[in-house]
């Protein structure tokens, strides 16, 4: 029910949103006149960003919901509105700070709005085969006025009645719709008004696991990006100018946003893809940027980049065949489109690669048509999906790694994100390959370096970084947040004109901090493995030709040698990360770690397993079941864990602690009823009084007796509590009770060494246990940072309880249970299993009720029973 609240929540401020920016633009076409518009081209612009954003938020948000195929639509609608009225927004503020001029308003909206016309209209058409009424009107409404909004630009007359007509149609459908989605929310669904009701659709599992609603917004952006550079050589524009840019920069952004939204669906190769293709639409950008009067420059595109650009497409298109065959033969009209800008260095996205982008055009108009119909249908359009598995299936030598989310969860438990490390080295080639380009004498301008080393080696290094960094991956993220620095700062003083002739300490204290860094970085990577130790060492090389450079000492092609030979190591890590992602045997050899310490990882490290799955739990089960101890999530702190009927897993636990002498394990149940068989050997009392209290945050301290032996813990019996006590539990959480389901009643201690804070995080207790531990249970973040109270029962049947430690629950909400405990023993409720042990006659109603209720405020709060001191380690 919460989650259909929260799906209904975001999809109607998704429409609302929707409904906004049509009131907006209506208001501006009915009120504006053949000489001046109704609202002020600064003014709408602004509005329309805010609105983009808001509908950004609306789309991101429904893409990473778990609901049903009608996400995958109305989050690519929301994504795609929103590139268009952030492009048109940016547009008319150019317009209204001068920047662009009024008569130049045709020239820079109609390639943006001939993208939108096409894109919107494909995704109308899917929602009409799906039946999303609501969804369909609109996405074709817009469409009709997108297509209405350039004729208007020709004649203000003729097309301005129709889009406003079509956005009155968005305005009334988007606002009844989502009026009534915030009451069906507001009421809990009580109220549903007719014909606003959220319909689902099973795509069974194949679907839902392998779709990536993503996929849809890069491919528009594609779209985008290939009408702004087709419209020149189709003369619809006269040439790329200054208007051009805010289309060309909202694809590369948005497609840095489908870049991360693809990692969160674990799916790395669309994520590589269109982090390159954010790439280019940043240089084609760049490119338009500069042709403006003010600079009046064509930038040149010098061969090496672009030729090792078509060489990473290549490759990349060859490896994403596993997903589909139709998707590798998309990314070779970009490997031909890297190809033109090396054949043109001089008119570079002119020409030769317009014609290209003409023809991208036309194939991911197709390809979005069938992609978005894939996403919500049931029945698929064939893409040649089993060819590539078909064809390794031919050669004995190769084996294909099984496909699914596993292969990359990392060490230290897992996260959300697919790995990320490919698009990092692959930008670290591009990267490393633009700045062998010699400047020339229209440096820095005149060369395309300035993009490929901010964007590529800053902007998307940084990117990976965080990824790797989300994933529990510490080194690599340090590794590539460094580099993505060092490249930004680089890119933009070197090669954006910042840099000039300045030569001298100041820069050379900048560059030694970054070389004393990236030296740390390299001693780390001998912990990981050889490939990881030489990608460290060599960027150390390029470093220091920087270094050289400021001082003025750099050697002649010395600069150029070892970007060359970074460049070099990055392809091979590029190469191996795609090769060993894909296959099984053989594999790419990365080499292994070159010093090993305990906790530092490796192929043997134990697996960390998500909580929330019922196979994960069994999982750990087994893993127990075998003898191995694991950490697990609780409703307190992570603990860890053995089967009491396994003694040499509990010796294991107790030991794996430093200096735990003086803190005892627990003896932890699933519920009350695994103490079934002792029932006839505990208190009536203390019987009912675990019975109130489970499942719960509190731990009893109860006398030891030979009861302990029932549950097989042998010798090991000494280490769960003193020679006078133990401290017993019932958790209050799902994770650990149906874990102890399956192995039985467990021995649980902190997992932490003692005298060290609680663990509160599955990736702390690999971290602080190393490979000590057999298992992790990963649900993130404990949900509290305090451990269990510990109650003393050893006094229980003469009235008294007392506290040896306050945590999660309250001693007056301990103190409450047990008096209505004693009450109903009062009041003659006798626990069952005790009714043989009661005489024929009643005892004095007065006696007992004395006996029972007498609870010494200094004993509960003060005094501590005749044992020796007893404070657990459970949480």
């Amino acid at each position: 029910m919460a989650e259909l609240e929260t799906e209904s929540l975001h999809f109607s401020v998704g429409i609302l949103g929707l409904s906004g920016g049509s009131l907006l633009l209506l208001v501006n076409d009915y009120g504006s006149s053949p000489d001046k518009y109704f609202i002020p081209y600064t003014a709408l612009g602004v509005l329309l960003l805010i609105i983009a954003a808001l509908l950004a938020y609306s789309g991101v948000r429904r893409s990473l919901s778990l609901s049903s195929s009608p996400s995958s639509l109305f989050s690519s609608a929301c994504l795609t509105v929103s590139a268009l009225w952030c492009g048109s927004g940016l547009v008319n503020i150019l317009v209204g700070e001068g920047v662009v001029q009024v008569s130049e308003l045709k020239v820079s909206l109609v390639p943006g709005l001939a993208a939108f016309t096409l894109a919107l209209l494909i995704l109308a058409t899917v929602s009409i085969l799906q039946k999303e009424g609501v969804l369909s009107v609109i996405c074709l409404s817009i469409s009709l006025a997108c297509g209405h909004q350039i004729a208007g630009l020709s004649s203000l007359g003729f097309g301005q009645s129709g889009t406003a007509a079509c956005y009155l149609l968005v305005t009334l459908m988007g606002g009844y719709f989502s009026c009534g989605r915030l009451l069906s929310y507001i009421t809990q669904g009580r109220v549903e008004v007719p014909g606003t009701a959220l319909r689902k659709r099973d795509l069974g599992v194949r679907g839902q696991e392998e779709r990536n609603d993503a996929v849809p917004v890069g491919l528009v952006m594609n779209l985008l990006s290939a009408s702004v550079l087709v419209c020149p050589l189709l003369v619809v524009v006269p040439q790329l100018s200054v208007g051009h840019v805010p289309w060309l920069w909202t694809a590369a952004v948005f497609q840095l946003g489908v870049c991360v939204l693809s990692y969160r669906a674990m799916d790395s190769l669309a994520a590589t893809f269109y982090g390159f293709t954010s790439i280019l639409h940043f240089a084609e950008g760049y490119t338009s940027l500069l042709a403006a009067p003010a600079f009046s420059i064509y930038p040149s595109s010098p061969v090496p980049f672009p030729v090792v650009f078509s060489i990473l497409f290549f490759i990349l298109a060859l490896f994403i065949c596993q997903k589909s065959l139709c998707e590798g033969l998309y990314l070779l009209f970009y490997v031909a489109y890297t190809i033109a800008l090396a054949a043109q260095p001089t008119h570079s996205f002119q020409a030769g690669a317009q014609g290209i982008q003409g023809a991208i055009y036309v194939v991911t108009a197709i390809m979005l048509l069938v992609t978005s119909y894939n996403n919500v249908s049931a029945n698929r359009i064939p893409t040649g999906e089993g060819v590539f598995k078909a064809l390794v299936g031919r050669v004995s030598s190769l084996s294909l790694r099984p496909h699914n989310k596993s292969i990359h969860t990392p060490y230290l438990g897992y996260s959300r994100y697919a790995d990320a490390e490919v698009l990092g080295h692959a930008c670290s080639v591009l990267a490393a390959f633009s700045i062998t380009v010699s400047g020339g004498v229209r440096a820095p301008l005149g060369v395309l370096v300035l993009p490929w080393a901010v964007v590529a080696g800053g902007v998307l290094q940084l990117l990976v970084g965080s990824v790797a960094f989300s994933r529990g991956k510490t080194l690599e993220s340090t590794a590539f947040l460094l580099y993505g620095v060092m490249w930004s700062i680089w890119g933009l003083t070197r090669y954006g004109g910042l840099y000039g002739d300045i030569r001298g300490f100041n820069l050379a204290v900048g560059i030694i901090s970054i070389l004393m860094f990236n030296s740390l970085v390299t001693v780390g990577a001998l912990f990981l493995n050889v490939a990881w130790v030489v990608y460290a060492a060599t960027f150390n090389l390029i470093i220091i030709s920087f270094l050289l450079d400021a001082i003025g000492a750099l050697p002649y092609g010395y600069d150029i040698g070892v970007s060359i030979v970074f460049g070099l190591v990055s392809f091979y890590c590029f190469l191996s990360g795609l090769f060993n992602m894909t296959f099984l045997t053989p594999s790419l050899p990365i080499g292994q770690a070159l010093i090993n310490l305990s906790g530092t990882g490796g192929k043997d490290v134990c697996p960390h397993v998500q909580a929330r799955k019922a196979t994960a739990v069994q999982q750990i089960a087994e893993i127990m079941k075998s003898g191995g101890i694991c950490g697990v999530p609780t409703d307190t702190v992570y603990v860890l864990v053995a089967a009491c009927n396994r003694p040499d897993a509990v010796e294991k636990a107790y030991r794996c602690k430093q200096q735990a002498q003086d803190r005892p394990m627990s003896l932890w149940v699933s519920s009350i009823n695994q103490l079934e068989p002792v029932r006839s050997l505990l208190s009536p009392l203390l019987w009912d009084f675990m019975n109130a209290a489970w499942p719960s945050s509190i731990s009893m301290v109860i006398a030891r007796g030979p009861w302990m032996e029932m549950f097989g813990l042998g010798e090991s019996s000494k280490h769960i509590g003193t020679p006078l006590s133990i401290a017993i539990r019932n958790p209050d959480c799902a994770v650990a009770t149906h874990l102890m389901d399956l192995v039985g009643p467990i021995a649980v201690t902190s997992a932490n060494p003692t005298g060290e804070a609680d663990t509160t995080h599955h990736n702390q207790v690999y971290a602080k246990l190393g490979d000590k531990v057999d298992g992790v249970l990963c649900d993130g973040p404990s949900p509290e940072n305090i451990a269990s109270t510990v109650v003393d029962c050893t006094k229980i049947d003469s009235g008294h309880i007392g506290f040896f430690r306050i945590g999660v629950i309250p001693k007056s909400q301990v103190l409450q249970i047990f008096t209505e405990v004693q009450r109903s023993h009062g009041l003659g409720q006798i626990n069952q299993g005790f009714e043989a042990d009661q005489t024929d006659s009643d005892p004095d109603p007065d006696v007992t009720e004395n006996q029972t209720t007498d609870i010494d405020p200094d004993v509960t709060e003060n005094t501590r029973p005749q044992t020796p001191e007893h404070t657990p380690t459970d949480s």
